[in-house]
């Protein structure tokens, strides 16, 4: 009735005021959308039991608001709920971390007194730490396996408990387990102590975990074994690190072993070898000292991407070295310091004594040239693109042959724009990326917007517009390659300066790699005082697009030397065809076919060893040599060569004439033939 007291459903009067009802019900709602209530504190397992007992027979998690957690886990609010099976994606880490658990307790069970220490998962497994005075073998990995199966065999639930402090470190100290202890002191106190148990055996760990161990399954391999300083630090006791792999189904794990298998074929670090193309060496740590033919191979690439931005970037070049006050001013002095390599001026006098940073990346230098001479908005956008050495560095342990160096060239471009530009200035860029990868063979791309991290500069609404400008892009990419280009979106892994958008490409054996990146800018020319005069006469600060397409040129030689497994395309190879002889008769003739073969544009060697044409050719073969010329007497009277190429057994004979042209066009770069078609 209007005017009524009558209080509202779900309070009741107290003394003094109203006070709610506390309920003891929960709503969740299932990935159907449906909605239903249960008890508080309810189980996710009693909930899948309450469906059907064969769905909680199959189910081995949950994701709570998207968080995957422990199936027995007490449901404490409302929540949105998904059941997790083995078969789930998101079961693949669950797997891995309580196949890691499995593992620790073989080995104790085996080796009695034998320390654990951590075993976290990590990409494509997972490793267990172990502290035994004498170290592990891969000798050792019969038993171990044989022992995990039988653990799995057992099938022994996965339960958690929370202990106290104190409690935990008397268990583990009781048991001699040392550094356990020493672990517990790192937890922070408003942390709960979780421990795991499988049966009698039981860890210190975060979780979550499977229901039990039956769940791992058999589908799971000891890798390799290595030597670890607990804890990272030399001056700790070194441990033994056995790492593993496991995964939901036997035909996975034999894919994967497959492609290590041919990783290792392919291992850029062993073909730079045999193919000598590169080396490194102590006196030089993290640099490449390139060999003729990888230098060959390099210069390639730099001229095809010099191609592909002529006519709408213009090509610079900053200083290596600039004081630090200029890093200071950009942020990365504070951000990126540690990563940086910088020295003292060594001048007598004091104003000589200043601080340099060898450039970590070629932005600040960018946005220096932008600010030389005033801009306008009918300037932009301004595309600016450098192939700039830079030198960042890299722990000693982290460091991989080309894949992760100290100092590298990177294939950088920096696009100053309007806001209003910005859309279309991604889509271009991606239109280059693309079709950049193409080239090179590359035809399963993943595209992922990242979003803002944690820790960044700008504020929330500049930050609020880029995102939805980029996402805006992100949704016609996939749009416009009609489901053939991935998308997705990596939260919270943007730059400290703005979203991004990170291109992730495919190799022959199956690895993904990302390359690629576009990354929105709208602190760095503001911290510099960078400005263009807009339309109506007032100063405004340009977006900066950072743009990368190789990124590092190191690592794309790397990647692409395991991608072809070193048979590179003619048009990249180092040695593209060997002018070579049956008998000492077609001497003269070769040398004539090497120097038109070199007048027509290729890059050919002769070989006039007095040797066996049979092992010749398996030579060049082991060398990834494309063509072999092949000339004697009756080549030389008819003006023809035989042509081997690379993994055929077979020959053609061809004029001379007609053989070299054929090989010119194969030779000619795919973004040259494009324009000559044009």
């Amino acid at each position: 009735m209007p005017g009524s007291s009558q209080p509202p459903s779900g309070f009741v009067f107290g003394l003094s005021n109203l006070k709610p009802v506390e309920s003891n019900m929960i709503a969740i709602t299932f990935p159907d959308g449906a909605k239903r209530e249960f008890p508080k504190n309810i189980t996710g397992f009693d909930i899948a039991k309450g469906i059907s007992p064969s769905l909680a027979k199959r189910t081995v998690a949950m994701a709570l608001d998207g968080v995957v957690t422990d199936l027995a886990d007490p449901i404490e609010q409302n929540s949105s709920i998904d059941f997790i099976n083995r078969d789930d994606p998101r079961a693949l880490e669950l797997i891995r971390h309580d196949c890691a658990h499995v593992l620790a307790e073989a080995v104790q069970d085996l080796w009695p007194g034998t320390q654990v220490t951590i075993g976290p998962i990590i990409e494509n497994g997972f490793y267990y730490d172990f502290f035994r005075n004498e170290p592990f073998t891969p000798e050792d990995f019969a038993a171990i396996e044989k022992k995990m199966r039988e653990i799995i065999v057992r099938d022994k639930p996965f339960t958690k408990e929370v202990w106290t402090r104190d409690e935990t470190k008397k268990v583990f100290a009781d048991k001699g387990e040392a550094f356990k202890v020493e672990l517990l002191d790192a937890i922070p106190e408003d942390q709960s102590i979780k421990i795991y148990k499988q049966g009698d055996w039981f860890d210190l760990c975060r979780g979550p975990h499977m229901t039990s161990t039956g769940k791992v399954g058999n589908a799971f391999k000891l890798m390799k074994v290595a030597g670890a300083y607990w804890r990272g630090d030399s001056n700790n006791p070194m441990l033994t690190r056995i790492y593993g792999t496991a995964f939901a189904k036997q035909d996975d794990l034999d894919f994967y072993l497959k492609q290590i298998e041919e990783a290792e074929k392919r291992d850029h670090r062993k073909l730079g070898r045999e193919l000598d193309l590169f080396h490194f060496q102590e006196e030089g740590p993290g640099v490449v000292f390139w060999h003729a033919k990888g230098w060959t191979i390099f210069q390639a690439l730099i001229s095809y991407m010099r191609r592909r931005l002529a006519g709408d970037y213009q090509e610079v070049n900053a200083p290596q070295i600039l004081d630090k006050s200029l890093w200071e001013t950009s942020g990365h002095w504070d951000w990126y310091r540690e990563n940086m390599f910088a020295a003292q001026s060594a001048g007598d006098e004091a104003e000589d004594k200043r601080w340099f940073a060898l450039k970590p990346m070629n932005c600040p230098g960018h946005v220096q040239i932008f600010k030389h001479g005033l801009k306008s908005y009918r300037d932009l956008p301004l595309r600016m693109a450098e192939f700039g050495v830079v030198h960042r560095y890299e722990p000693s342990g982290a460091m991989h042959g080309l894949m992760r160096v100290r100092g590298f060239t990177q294939d950088d471009a920096h696009v100053f724009c309007t806001e209003q530009q910005l859309a279309d200035e991604c889509l271009k860029i991606n239109e280059l990326i693309l079709s950049t990868y193409s080239d090179f063979g590359f035809g399963d791309i993943v595209v992922k917007l990242s979003t803002r991290p944690e820790k960044r500069v700008g504020s929330d609404e500049m930050w609020d517009h880029a995102e939805r400008v980029m996402a805006t892009v992100l949704s016609t990419i996939e749009a416009q390659s009609g489901g053939r280009i991935k998308t997705a979106i990596n939260p919270g892994e943007g730059a400290f300066y703005g979203p991004k958008f990170e291109y992730v490409l495919r190799d022959a054996i199956g690895r993904d790699w990302q390359c690629g990146t576009t990354q929105v800018d709208f602190n760095l020319p503001e911290r510099f005082g960078a400005f263009y005069i807009d339309a109506d006469g007032s100063k405004k600060a340009p977006v900066m697009v950072h743009r990368a397409i190789c990124g590092s040129m190191e690592r794309f030689t790397g990647i692409l030397i395991e991608h072809f497994a070193g048979n590179f395309p003619l048009w990249l190879a180092p040695v593209q065809a060997v002018v070579t002889t049956i008998t000492q008769e077609g001497d003269d003739y070769a040398k004539q076919v090497l120097a038109a073969a070199r007048k027509a544009g290729l890059r050919v060697e002769i070989d006039l060893r007095n040797e066996k044409i049979n092992y010749k050719v398996r030579e060049h073969s082991l060398m990834k040599i494309p063509a072999l010329l092949v000339v004697g007497k009756k080549e030389a009277e008819t003006g023809a060569v035989s042509i081997r190429r690379l993994g055929s057994e077979g020959q053609n004979v061809m004029p001379l004439t007609e053989a070299l042209a054929a090989l010119v066009e194969e030779a000619t770069p795919p973004d040259v033939k494009r324009a000559n078609a044009e």
